[in-house]
This record gives C-alpha cells, sequence and structure tokens, in this order.
C-alpha cells in the first residue's frame, strides 16, 4: 500500500473522540501546553495524550502549531482588505505566487464575485498601507484594486467554530 493511500485512508476513517476532543482544546487554549499538562488536567497518562495527538497529526487533523503575534505591539496596527481584479482568471496562481512575495499580505484567499483575490494586508499606517497597495498593483496581470480600511477587529478567533463544532 503507498503512504499517500494509507494517508488518504487514515484521514478518511479517523474519528474524533471525547478524548480527542478535549485535548484539542487545552492544545487551541496553549499550543505550547506540555503533554504532561494535559494528561493531568484530563487525569490521564502523558503517553494516552502523545498517541492521540500523533494520530490526528497522522490523520491530519492537527497541522503543526501556530504562533499567535500580536502585530500592533510591534507596530503594524494599520489593517486593509484589498480586492484584486485580474486581466484573466487563469492567471490567479501566478499573482498568488507574487504576493507572497511581499510580507505584509497576512491572508490571500481566491474568491469568486467581484474580485479573483481578496487579500488582508498589515502596515504600520496609512503610507505604509499606500506603499504596499502599489506594490499589489504592480504584479503584471493585477488589472485594479480596491483597498477597505479596518477600523476595528472585532472577531479574530479559532476556537468559536471548533467550541461550536465539539457541541
Amino acid at each position: 500500500m503507498h503512504l499517500n493511500t494509507y494517508d488518504k485512508n487514515m484521514k478518511d476513517k479517523y474519528q474524533i473522540d471525547s478524548v480527542d476532543k478535549q485535548i484539542l482544546n487545552f492544545l487551541i487554549e496553549n499550543t505550547r501546553m506540555p503533554f504532561t499538562e494535559i494528561a493531568k488536567k484530563m487525569n490521564v497518562s502523558a503517553g494516552t495524550i502523545h498517541v492521540r495527538v500523533k494520530k490526528m497529526e497522522d490523520a491530519g487533523i492537527i497541522q503543526g502549531t501556530t504562533l499567535q503575534v500580536d502585530y500592533s505591539r510591534m507596530g503594524y496596527d494599520f489593517i486593509a482588505y484589498v480586492g484584486i481584479l485580474l486581466t484573466k482568471s487563469n492567471k490567479t496562481s501566478m499573482v498568488m505566487k507574487k504576493l507572497r512575495e511581499i510580507p505584509n499580505v497576512t491572508v490571500a484567499s481566491v474568491i469568486s464575485g467581484k474580485y479573483n483575490i481578496f487579500c488582508k494586508i498589515r502596515a504600520k499606517d496609512t503610507s505604509d498601507a499606500r506603499d504596499v497597495i502599489y506594490k499589489i498593483d504592480d504584479i503584471e496581470e493585477v488589472l485594479r484594486t480596491e483597498s477597505m480600511i479596518s477600523l476595528q477587529e472585532e472577531i479574530n478567533d479559532k476556537t468559536r467554530l471548533l467550541n461550536d463544532i465539539f457541541k
């Protein structure tokens, strides 16, 4: 059996149970929480936590760990959303490759509707944001952009959906 076939079968078959949900809740709250601490809180062995996490990683449920950074504390508190209209839809991959080269583009999604791509950018101020948007405008095959300034980010919480799924 090929590894890819195993991976696909594992992803299709793995069912999360209440123990897995508890583990995920702890890791969502603090990705750096030691397995021994999770084990103590759940009254199980650290080995159990390790095995369960490994199975969820193998199944593709857990994909690495992330670090949450407060960009505003580092001077990047200006957020804007940029809709990008391309000359042709088949140029999307090329434009996405170029967007990856602009560090201020923190999120980029291929979408349907008025634009081909929708981005979230972070900048120090309006001048910095203008420079980032000009870089986007300069990408070959970008026909035009439209920017929307975020006045205040209210919801940015990865746990909300998971908590609802686990109910």
